[in-house]
């Protein structure tokens, strides 16, 4: 083992021990610098790799830093992705289990579910709007394995763009029913308004962010396949969660998605 890869293992262990004993660990900037978003992303095919190794499903994936704002918070100028895993689908639960987490935060986003490959050259907006058999209004809910959300880039990239679990809405529209740029977004923590945005704050549409990921998917050699699911890219600020609370997001022309957070664990 090299250099390299000793500095990119002892960067994913950190990680992996951090979420197998739910204690948040320091940030991996220290082993990686904040700037190698190159090897940042090798620690996360690690992470990856060793979870289909111990027989997770890819799902889907993320995609984070869509937002102007957090892309000039961090020093970005552009997004990041992060994988999709079946056991991190948590749609239609009764709650959402708060021991799966260390530090949630909500986003309400529109997910894409594919329903055609996208591992071409030439992909353009045409090509992924195609793509899409249909979207669905969800909730990404965003969790770190570092303390405090202390993150740079590097950070949250090896940390699968700080993934946690996720919830799908009901409804589902092909986009020659629903325009994902046109859509507004509201979200509720108890009733009390906590987020809103709209499709254009993802990249100036949601289609802008599929598309740079297909590519980025492709150019990775990993591109995005038929029945995958696709979570765009935050339409509004996210939202700290705390137990026994209901986050509910209306997406106009799309629908809603709700989530209730555990008020306590099964002994």
């Amino acid at each position: 083992m090299n250099h390299r890869e000793q500095i990119v293992t002892e960067a994913a262990d950190r990680l992996e021990s951090a979420a197998d004993k739910k204690r948040p660990c320091g940030p991996v900037r220290d082993l990686l610098g904040s700037t190698d978003v190159v090897r940042a992303y090798e620690v996360q095919r690690l992470l990856t790799a060793r979870r289909l190794t111990a027989g997770a499903v890819v799902t889907g994936r993320k995609i984070g830093l869509t937002s102007p704002a957090v892309q000039k918070q961090l020093g970005v100028d552009q997004p990041d992705f992060g994988v999709l895993f079946a056991d991190m689908d948590v749609s239609g639960r009764a709650e959402v289990p708060m021991s799966r987490l260390l530090q949630p935060k909500a986003e309400a986003e529109i997910a894409f579910v594919l329903a055609a490959d996208l591992d071409t050259d030439g992909l353009d907006l045409a090509a992924v709007r195609a793509a899409v058999g249909h979207a669905t209004p969800a909730l990404e809910i965003v969790d770190s394995r570092i303390a405090d959300w202390d993150i740079t880039l590097t950070d949250t990239v090896a940390d699968n763009a700080s993934s946690g679990l996720y919830v799908l809405g009901e409804s589902r529209l092909p986009l020659d029913a629903f325009e994902p740029r046109e859509a507004t977004m509201r979200m509720y923590a108890d009733g009390t308004l906590v987020s809103e945005g709209d499709g254009a704050a993802c990249l100036g549409d949601p289609l802008n962010a599929l598309l740079w990921l297909a590519r980025t998917a492709r150019d990775h050699g990993d591109p995005l396949r038929a029945g995958q699911v696709v979570l765009s890219g935050a339409l509004g600020p996210m939202v700290g969660v705390s137990p026994g609370v209901t986050v509910l997001a209306e997406i106009t022309g799309l629908g809603t998605v709700t989530a209730t957070f555990a008020d306590k664990e099964p002994s």
